[in-house]
């Protein structure tokens, strides 16, 4: 069946479900577990008029908040797995795009299945918020298993 599944989260509470889901998949298939965390890149804050004022955050400041909430999140996943008694690994990384991050991730580990939550957003909402869902499941040559 299955030997490598990754997880993406974003250590939201859905996300949550998605990780607790692959870790018993992975307990009932003897499959190892990959998690993984996609950083956005840092953008710098952009002024003009008519524009809010934002205060600004250093690279530095950005790049320590970033990697704690994602050592948090991915923190969620080797508790899950330790629990499920299942081998896991976990892996942060930075990306524009999340679909390709968790993609290129997919690929470089060799995983041939990916559990990843989904908000079920549909038409205007789905369109303008996007879905990285369904750009994974878009792009994915990589089977891929939606949990709500």
């Amino acid at each position: 069946m299955y030997k490598h599944i990754l997880v993406p989260t974003d250590g939201s509470k859905l996300s949550q479900k998605a990780v607790a889901a692959a870790a018993r998949l992975a307990n009932a298939t003897g499959a190892k577990l990959t998690g993984v965390y996609v950083i956005p890149p840092y953008t710098p804050p952009v002024y003009g008029e008519g524009v809010a004022y934002v205060p600004e955050m250093s690279p530095k400041a950005y790049k320590e908040l970033t990697e704690r909430e994602a050592k948090r999140a991915l923190a969620a996943i080797e508790v899950e797995a330790d629990a499920a008694g299942i081998e896991s690994k976990v892996v942060m990384l930075t990306n524009e795009h999340a679909w390709e991050g968790i993609i290129r991730t997919a690929r470089a580990k060799k995983c041939d299945l990916i559990v990843m939550a989904s908000h079920g957003r549909k038409g205007l909402a789905g369109l303008l918020l996007g879905s990285e869902t369904t750009k994974v499941l878009t792009h994915s040559k990589v089977p891929v298993l939606v949990c709500r």
